[in-house]
């Protein structure tokens, strides 16, 4: 057998849960690790995260794979490269020491502030300098609450990083930005790839003096300092690259290596991921980004805020009488679900779930919209409740799926990989829906940590390209074709899942404001 000479490290700091993985070049795991993040809820739409906690997990997580590695191994991670949940708000003092939670991307607490900055720069020239809709989910308006709300902490804030950039900081001692993240905080000038002035003038902020520059995401940042590595395992001086958002790491660990092949990165959140021969215009629903992947120049790069964290918000909240059963029979809760869901039909009768529980992100952009379920009856069963959760978030998808093919996607198969990819009956729904194949993961691979892998893999060399990499690292579990009986009930209903929330879209905005006062 051949000794394995070259190994990296990609580690995912997820909404939910950080985890690494440490690869061989032969494409096979040999260790992993993860902790779970926790949220911090201060108030009403509110949602924030411990940096300190952050590192402490990623301190842990280090600590435990370079230990089950062994030195003989650490001493070949040849480099590091870490992704994130974003767009987040963290500042930093000049000690570099964080100076309040992270506000996260699912914080809405600075709606207040994103109509002013509209206000001042027009909702035309702000989508033409960015290329994307307004959103809470993004940082100027976090970053003018900051200003406005606690101006002390902000005079001293000499940073304001990602929670990739600040592992990447602990680790190497370097401030960094890396672009692909930089591109989704809706700070970046779209057209010079540097932070935009009139944004900064029009929130009263010198955004370079608080912003590192942007830097290719490959670029190698700095390395492992004594420091770090006394701290982590890590071995001192190994190359630790800028990194990027989970979204495009995952888009690499769904193994996508083609046009017409579309991903999901399924967990907590939704990112799907749709090929283009040509960039989009700036003013779409969901635009373009280049990308990496040969003969694909152009990814579509969607959101979907809440698809998992409606599945927990149904367990957590709705389904006490699922859980009993499903231990009295032995069985995991997820796995009851999924058998219980099977036994409402296609449909469910005409009940629709709108997975809105956090606003929504892609492709409606808007903080007001709500969670609901329509088409409740009396003789509604637990098992369609069930099924409507994972219908609802089956129907967001194909509403963002028409509207990447509207701007120009090409999609006829999809890519599967996170937590979502071990529901059956989830992908079974989704390919349906979307009437083609679901390519579902195995389980050792398409994890996002495997993205970061191959991305820094490239850089130093030891994937000649992305397709090396993914033919090495991904591999494909089932292939889960769509349900002709179902495919029918899913284009009768679909039109009336997009109009029930069109027609509902102003009179829920307007609820909003009545509640603020």
């Amino acid at each position: 057998m051949k000794k394995i000479e070259n190994y990296l490290l990609g580690m995912d700091c997820g909404t939910t849960n950080i985890k690494a993985v440490i690869l061989g070049e032969d494409g096979v795991v040999v260790c992993e690790a993860s902790r779970p993040n926790q949220f911090i809820n201060p108030g009403p739409g509110m949602q924030e995260q411990d940096a300190r906690k952050w590192w402490s997990n990623a301190v842990e997580i280090f600590r435990q794979i370079t230990d089950e590695a062994g030195t003989d191994i650490v001493k070949r991670i040849r480099g590091i490269s870490i992704s994130s949940h974003t767009v987040s708000l963290l500042p930093l003092d000049a000690n570099g020491e964080p100076l309040r939670n992270a506000i996260t991307y699912q914080d809405g607490r600075s709606s207040a502030q994103l109509d002013e900055i509209v206000e001042k720069l027009g909702r035309e020239k702000y989508v033409d300098i960015v290329g994307a809709q307004p959103s809470v989910a993004f940082l100027p308006s976090k970053l003018l609450w900051f200003k406005t709300h606690e101006p002390e902490l902000f005079e001293k804030t000499d940073a304001v990083l990602q929670c990739s950039s600040f592992i990447n900081y602990k680790l190497t001692g370097v401030l960094s930005s890396d672009v692909d993240q930089a591109s989704r905080t809706q700070c970046m000038d779209r057209t010079t790839l540097k932070w935009s002035h009139e944004f900064g003038d029009a929130m009263g902020i010198d955004l370079d003096s608080i912003l590192p520059p942007p830097r290719p995401v490959d670029d190698i940042i700095g390395f492992v300092s004594t420091e770090a590595a006394a701290e982590t395992g890590l071995l001192a001086g190994t190359p630790v690259i800028a990194g990027c958002s989970d979204a495009m790491a995952s888009m690499y660990a769904t193994g996508m290596s083609r046009l017409g092949e579309a991903g999901e990165a399924s967990g907590t959140t939704s990112l799907v991921f749709v090929g283009s021969t040509e960039p989009s215009a700036p003013d779409v629903p969901v635009v373009t980004r280049p990308c990496g992947i040969e003969g694909v120049p152009w990814i579509f790069d969607a959101p979907i805020q809440a698809s998992g964290a409606s599945l927990k918000w149904f367990i957590d909240t709705m389904a006490a009488e699922e859980k009993l059963t499903a231990e009295s029979e032995g069985k995991n809760i997820y796995e009851y679900l999924n058998e219980l869901a099977l036994e409402a039909p296609a449909g469910c009768r005409g009940l629709f779930y709108f997975p809105y529980l956090l606003g929504e992100r892609a492709p409606i952009w808007n903080n007001y919209a709500k969670g609901m379920f329509i088409g409740l009856g009396m003789d509604t069963s637990r098992a369609e409740l069930t099924r409507s959760i994972f219908e609802g978030t089956a129907f967001a998808l194909r509403h963002v799926m028409e509207t990447i093919k509207e701007s120009g996607g090409t999609a006829r198969t999809l890519r599967v990989c996170g937590g979502g990819a071990k529901s059956r009956t989830w992908n079974q729904i989704k390919a349906s829906m979307l009437k083609m194949p679901v390519y579902i993961l195995a389980d050792d691979s398409g994890d996002v940590p495997v993205g970061d892998c191959m991305i820094v893999g490239r850089k130093v060399g030891v994937f000649s390209s992305f397709e090396e990499a993914s033919n090495r690292a991904i591999r494909v579990k089932e292939i889960v074709q769509p349900v002709d009986e179902w495919v029918k009930a899913y284009d009768k209903l679909y039109p009336y899942y997009v109009k029930f929330y069109q027609d509902l879209d102003k009179d829920l905005c307007a609820l909003k404001q009545t509640l603020e006062g």
